[in-house]
């Protein structure tokens, strides 16, 4: 009976982990006047395909954190996977805080790297501990890529932003 309720135990860490950081993004990114104010590339995905992709990619951040939970064998690795989880989950919301709540693009631009080397963050510690769950945070890492050539391109389109002090 441990075993089950140690199986789903990490499930239910998992999705409500994601789903407080799911939750947390779509509040801190009102897509106002603001935002469709901004001069955008031809190239961008519309605006309806970004709830999809997130979705797809929390639900393979989840199994990949399962699997991971369930791969690691000592405190040191348990501890250092939360670690770059929680990192990821508070850089995921920064970025949204800093482009769509405070209206800075080009600081989310800045932010958006630590991102990035947070997604590598979790693939690295995966591919240590768990074999080839770190897969599962490929299109993660795609997805934050591009995601960030579109933050520079909508900077660069757009900027200076703020107001003058």
């Amino acid at each position: 009976m441990s075993g089950f309720l140690h199986n789903w135990g990490a499930v239910l860490v998992a999705a409500g982990g994601v789903s407080v950081l799911a939750f947390a993004g779509m509040a801190l990114t009102p897509l106002k006047s603001w935002y469709y104010g901004l001069r955008k590339p031809a190239w961008q995905p519309p605006d309806w395909a970004f709830g999809p992709a997130w979705t797809g990619i929390f639900i393979l951040e989840a199994a990949s954190a399962v699997i991971g939970w369930h791969a690691v064998h000592s405190a040191p690795a348990a501890a250092l996977l939360i670690f770059v989880y929680v990192a990821n989950g508070l850089c995921n919301i920064l970025w949204s805080l800093l482009f769509f709540t405070l209206r800075r693009p080009d600081w989310a631009l800045a932010e958006v790297g630590f991102l990035w080397l947070s997604v590598l963050g979790m693939i690295l510690v995966l591919a240590h501990d768990a074999g080839s769950a770190w897969i599962f945070l490929l299109p993660y890492l795609l997805w934050v890529s591009f995601a960030s050539f579109l933050n520079y391109t909508i900077v660069r389109l757009n900027a200076p932003f703020g107001s003058p002090a």
